[in-house]
Order: C-alpha cells, then structure tokens, then sequence
C-alpha cells in the first residue's frame, strides 16, 4: 500500500543505463549461452591452467575410468552368480517343496520331562538308512520331552532328504579314491603333515534357534532311562551333593579330588534327557561352588575327560558361557602337566600349587593318559584362541607317532616322562592302559575334518595289527575276541574295556574307512553282548577269558574270581549305540534293554542310586560294593538314551565326536 504524501507529489520516474559494445549491439559474440560459447569458455579456462595442473587432472580421468571398467566386470560376474543361484534355489524348491535344512544354533534350553506315560505314547520310527545326513553348522538343535507331537511332517522330511543323500552317495562314490590298506580318504583332504598353528575355524555362538523341527518324541524305554537317572540323581542329591561319588548302601559318599565328578559329569547327560529341573540345580553349585583353587593333587587324564570335557560339552550344548569359563580355568590348573623333559605329561597335578609328578611309584606314564586328552585341549584352544593347549598335546601325538617299539602300530602300555621312550616292552593290549589311545587317534582325525593324515595312518596300522595278532575265535560258539599279546604270547584274556572298539570301527566305517571294519564291528559287539548273556545275572564282568578250545559242558566265557565285579561301565552300551545308529538293526537296542533291566535288577539301591558289585554270577547276593561311579551318569545313562532314540539329530554323529567320557565335542568346520 502506498501512502498519500508519495500519491499526491509529482510521480517519480526511474532508469536503468546499459552499455553495449559494438559486437553486443550487433548481436555478435559475448555472451548468449550458446553451445558454442560455453565450449570456447570451458577451453579458454583449459589454457589458463598450468601444464602441472592439466597433467593431474588428466591422470584422475584415466583412473576412474579404469576403475569403471574393473568395477563393471566384477559386478557382471557377481549378478550372474547370483542369478544362477537364485534360479538353482527355486528348482531345488520346486523338487522338494516345504524341506527345510536349515542350520542349527545352540540347543534351546531343556524341557522339564514329565515321567507320566500317557504323556510320551510309545512309537516305532523307521531307522533312517546310512549314510546320515551331514546337515549345518557343529551346533546342533536337540529337543527334550514334548506332548501331543505330530511325527507326519517328520517322516515326510526324512523321507525327502533320505532321497537327497542317496543322489549325494552316486556322487560321492564316484569321487573318493583309495588310500593306505583300504582307506576311503576324499580328494580334497591335505596330505601335508598337520600343523601346530590352530586352524582358524567357525567358533559357536549363542544364537536364538532358527525355523525348530518337528521332534521325535521319546518312547518307553527313553523314559525308563530318564527313570532310572533320576533314581540315581536322588540318592546322590540326598547323600552326595558336590561330592565326588555316592556311597548309597551307606548313604555317604567318596572323595577323589573333591570337585564334584558326578555332577560334572552328568551335567550334559541332564541336558539330553531334558531334565531342566536339576540341570538348573546343577549349574547353581558349578557357579556359586565349583572352584580350582585347591591344594590337591589330580589325574591328568580322569580331570581332562571327565571335568575339562564335560564343562565344554555343556557349554556347546546350552551356550551358557559359565561353563567355557571354569573349562578355561581347570585347562590352564592343568597345564603344569606338561612341564617334562621330554614333553610327554606327568600323570598328577596340583591344581592349587600349580606343580605336577609322576606316581609315587615309578617315572612313567600310561600310554592312553598321555594320549587320550587331545580332543578336549584342542577344543580348548579353538574357543580361547591360545595355542598352548593345543601344542602341548600335539607335541606328545608326534612324539609318539616316530618312537620304535610298537609291533605292526600297537603300542606298549607305558611311557617314560623323562627319556620320552615306551617302557614294558613286548607287552601288547587293547585294554586297560592302551585302549582309547586307538579311540583318540580316529577321533581326533573326524575332529579336525579328516586332515591330519599322520592319525589316520597310525590307526589304520593298528586296526591292521589288532587283525594281525590280536583277534581269536573261541569255543564253541566261535565268537571273535580280541586278546593280549605278551612277549610273543597270546592270552585270551579281554576286558570289558574293548568292548569300545566295535564302536570305534563302525565309526571310521561311517567316516569312510575300510568296509571290512564295520564287519569285524558287528562280530566284535556279538561277543560283548555274550559276555552278558552267558553270565547268571546278565551283567559282564571286568575281565573274561574266552575258551579255545571246545570242552563239553562249558561256555566260550570263563570268569576268574578276582574279575567277576561289574563297575557299571559304558563300553558295550556305547558300541550298541553306534551300531544301532549306523545299521538301524533293532536288534543293538534290544540287547541294550536287556542290559538296562539287569542294571535294575540287581544294582539299584532303593532309597537312590546305583551301585556297582562283586560277583556277576550269584544272582541272590551280587554283593554290592557301595560305590555309583560317575561314569554311570555320565556314559551308561546318556548312551542308554541315545540308543533308545529314533533322531539321528539328537547328537549328530557328523556333527558331534563324543570324547571318552561320552562328552560330545563339535566337529570342527571351517569358517
């Protein structure tokens, strides 16, 4: 709005003065934003510039389009790949519609398990067929007791990847090659030496589990076992509690080393079964009453494989970090062990001093001590990432991998820690003293991803020793044994102890060894299960001799009395299991239930807890020793289940290596 003084005056002119040029005032040249006239700015500014400068800004050009062109090949290539994957993801949908392999994570936590039948309707599953699906990362998913479980996508989904893994088979078996006396070894294995600096691998992580399955639910002979651990977890919890072992005659207990062995031990075997309730028990008294910080001496080996490993199968299977941390505390208590001069451990350790020796009777060790706590410090190492747990048992495996004295690869029973060399000469067995050195070496192999040839080739030469020298046929059932060889003497004399072995076989058979294992595995659990059968309570004793030759009125198993005890051991119940889960032959989980019942007949203790006894061959008075070692909660029990169990998941054997403790360790996969 203008105001009325400005309205009423004179009006007010204003003026702009432009001056043109001669060429602007012809309308030639200057500036009329034409094509042209930019072109011949841009150019005059171009010559302006120093010849430095021009130079650096034509280098610039030059570079970037050589990183167009590089940059336009590598993302043609990726978009085809992807692509080509995204085209392969759809056909494979379309072939098996709503299959699901999806990888695994860290177990959920276990179900509280209902001991009610009604709840868990008995089922007989198909076995599945071998080979087994290799499926996902080491973690894998186990459930514990569900209700009211549908089994029809189950069926529907091993059905569909049964047919997957036969095709997979044609492949595989046209690729694999022959190696050392039959070994089925594949191409892309190294032959270079192993080496001592840690593989970097895929380290599991706590994560939320992804897409879960339908679970198989467990059957009336799973839950007779959940029963009977929960019997012996009574009188243990009642009489024991953070105890080493139960006394349950007397209602007390026994001290080893004072930390809780039995609970340790059981703590994984809790988590399979899905006893949350006392899982939760457990893991209270390892955070607020477990500690190392004890002046007390310790074996080397029982600590590596019942505390070591059971602290790190209970890490892997629940992902609760508690138990990585007390498994790094006791691994670094241990390592004074190995402060020798030849590097081959002392058998004790002071956990609280930090100082170790060897027995007060002698300088040696046991050959399977020494050589029988590789998986668990290896494991170790792999989830810390210090090296030193695994050197250390590395150097004892190569040390005794070039030391003479073994007769076509079987060892002597003892070892020197200060020269380093075998000690007892001549004397050649599978049993105590020896045995799970032969375990370890396979199960170390599958544990690094069959790279380490140097183990294979040392269990191949010994499985071909054990043929050579060891195994006999008795009388009159002619039944495969494997005896001792002393000074160039053979005694038919086994232990129950072997009876590890057909296990052992039928596992490097699945791995792709040599056919005739899982053979000589099936005569060899034969003759384990008779060292039951043909004993009066049904229970084996610790030791037999086998008859060579028929005598009428005998059997091929003789009892001497000073062997005629029964400790509760695994070894046969865990053969039944691999065999079972490889051949799918009902007949291994029959034998085990035989087992089971004669184990409750005779052994259980009322008021809680089993106990081992003195004579297998009186049925009325077995004569209880007082005495539930913790290896029948952490090896007889969780085997037991496992064998009783349909779900080849539920420890997957090409996932998991069980250490030989029964302690399962993830199958190292790389990264």
């Amino acid at each position: 709005m203008y105001s009325s003084a400005a309205a009423a005056g004179s009006p007010r002119r204003d003026f702009i003065s432009v001056t043109l040029g001669p060429e602007e005032a012809a309308g030639v040249g200057g500036y009329n934003n034409s094509k042209a006239w930019r072109r011949r700015s841009c150019w005059r500014k171009w010559k302006q510039l120093s010849r430095l400068q021009r130079s650096v800004i034509l280098f610039l050009f030059v570079f970037l389009a050589v990183c167009g062109v590089i940059s336009y090949t590598s993302m043609g290539e990726t978009w085809k790949s992807i692509t080509n994957k995204s085209l392969d993801d759809q056909r494979t949908e379309q072939e098996i519609p709503r299959l699901k392999l999806a990888n695994p994570a860290v177990l959920p936590a276990p179900q509280k398990a209902d001991a009610n039948h009604r709840d868990y309707p008995e089922l007989s599953l198909q076995p599945p067929k071998p080979p087994r699906v290799r499926r996902g990362p080491s973690n894998l998913q186990i459930k514990a007791p569900w209700r009211d479980i549908r089994l029809k996508t189950r069926h529907d989904t091993m059905r569909a990847v049964e047919e997957l893994v036969e095709a997979d088979k044609v492949e595989k078996t046209e690729k694999s090659i022959i190696s050392w006396r039959g070994a089925v070894i594949e191409p892309d294995q190294s032959t270079e030496p192993p080496s001592s600096k840690i593989t970097e691998l895929e380290k599991p992580s706590p994560v939320e589990p992804e897409d879960p399955k339908e679970p198989v639910p467990i059957n009336e002979r799973q839950l007779a076992v959940i029963e009977a651990f929960r019997h012996a977890w009574k009188g243990y919890k009642d009489f024991a509690w953070g105890h080493d072992e139960l006394k349950p005659l007397s209602k007390s207990y026994s001290e080893w080393f004072g930390l809780g062995l039995t609970l340790i031990d059981a703590l994984d075997t809790m988590w399979i079964l899905g006893l949350k309730e006392e899982f939760e028990e457990a893991r209270k008294w390892v955070a607020n009453d477990l500690v190392f910080d004890k002046n007390v001496d310790v074996n080397l080996f029982e600590s590596t494989i019942r505390i070591l490993g059971g602290l790190l199968s209970t890490y892997h299977l629940s992902g609760d970090s508690l138990f990585l941390e007390k498994a790094k505390d006791i691994g670094n208590r241990l390592m004074p062990a190995f402060k020798t001069p030849s590097k081959i451990p002392y058998s004790d350790v002071n956990i609280g001093r930090g100082t170790a020796h060897p027995p007060r009777w002698t300088s040696d060790s046991t050959v399977a001590e020494v050589t029988s706590i590789q998986l668990e410090f290896r494991e170790l190492s792999r989830l810390t990432g210090d090296e030193k747990f695994r050197k250390a048992v590395d150097e004892v495996m190569k040390h005794v991998h070039i030391l003479s004295g073994k007769n076509d690869g079987l060892v002597p029973m003892f070892i020197n820690t200060n020269s380093g060399q075998f000690t007892h000469l001549g004397v050649y067995t599978l049993g105590a003293r020896a045995d799970s050195y032969y375990e370890y070496l396979l199960k170390q192999w599958i544990q690094g991803g069959k790279k380490e040839n140097e183990l294979l080739e040392d269990y191949m030469r010994a499985i071909e020793g054990v043929k050579k020298h060891l195994l006999q046929r008795s009388e009159p059932k002619k039944l495969t044994f494997v005896g001792e060889l002393a000074h160039g003497h053979f005694s038919a004399k086994m232990d129950h102890l072997v009876c590890f072995l057909p296990g052992t076989l039928a596992l490097g058979a699945h791995n792709g060894l040599a056919a005739d294992h899982m053979k000589l595995a099936e005569t060899l659990i034969e003759t384990c299960y008779q060292m039951y059968a043909q004993v009066e309570t049904g229970l084996s004793p610790e030791i037999v001799h086998f008859n060579l030759h028929a005598q009428k009125g005998h059997k091929d198993v003789e009892i001497k009395p000073a062997d005629r005890h029964n400790l509760l051991r695994p070894e046969t119940v865990e053969s039944l299991f691999y065999m079972y889960r490889f051949t799918g032959d009902k007949k291994y989980q029959d034998w085990g239930w035989e087992i089971l019942q004669n184990f409750n007949r005779y052994t259980r203790v009322p008021t809680g807890g089993y106990t081992s006894i003195n004579n297998v061959q009186n049925p009325s008075n077995p004569e209880p020793r007082d005495k539930m070692e913790s290896f029948f909660l952490g090896e007889t029990l969780k085997y037991m289940f496992l064998l009783f169990s349909d779900d080849i998941d539920l420890i997957n054997l090409d996932k998991y290596v069980f250490n030989t403790e029964a302690h399962p360790l993830p199958i190292w996969v790389p990264a």
